[in-house]
């Protein structure tokens, strides 16, 4: 626990839970803390009770792997999603980025992460026997990779590309709008949404 110097146990307390948040620094956490304070009682027991029922009730879609409020997410339940398509990523935010865009009009399938020996995660680790169990289940006709442009990203391209190129589906890849390693979740809209509909045939 961070030790900061103010007057109040329950302050400094509050200030370090906030400042465990990623991009969230010392001032910053105060002032998050701050600005609680002011609220009313009843502002402040929603912001509560909402993170709880967020961390509680929160599902993962069962066919995607995306955030969901029921066993199967919003965007695979849409009839008007084009189920023959199936984008490969990394993680929610990557999700976002994409829809964000409006350029794309398939599922998704999140991976959970990317593929770092180094950090200890393997393949097994990831949601990819799940991708072809889908692949194998599914009329799919497109798998379209759209992971990061860094070392970790082109490793679990290749090797998902290995383990369904022998499935009769067209592989592609993000158009290189999006710089050499950078993250999708910082691209902006017209970039990315022009690399989705520029894609082009993975090429191991």
């Amino acid at each position: 626990m961070h030790n900061f110097d103010y007057s109040s146990k329950l302050l400094n307390n509050a200030v370090s839970e906030f400042a465990k948040l990623p991009g969230i620094g010392n001032k910053t956490a105060l002032r998050l803390v701050l600005h609680l304070l002011k609220k009313s009682d009843e502002e402040v027991s929603l912001f509560s009770e909402t993170m709880v029922q967020l961390k509680k009730n929160i599902k993962k879609c069962k066919i995607c792997k995306n955030v969901s409020d029921s066993d199967i997410c919003e965007i695979c339940s849409n009839s008007l999603k084009d189920k023959t398509k199936i984008c490969v990523v990394e993680n929610i935010n990557d999700v976002i980025a994409i829809e964000k865009t409006r350029q794309y009009n398939g599922l998704y399938h999140v991976l959970g992460g990317l593929i770092s020996p180094m950090d200890g995660i393997g393949p097994e680790t990831l949601e990819i026997v799940s991708l072809i169990d889908r692949i194998k289940q599914q009329q799919v006709a497109e798998i379209i990779l759209a992971l990061n442009s860094t070392p970790e990203g082109d490793t679990t391209n290749f090797y998902i590309h290995k383990k369904i190129t022998s499935f009769n589906i067209t592989i592609t890849t993000l158009a290189r709008g999006v710089a050499v390693g950078s993250e999708l979740q910082y691209a902006d809209e017209i970039t990315l949404g022009r690399s989705i509909i520029n894609r082009i045939v993975f090429k191991n």
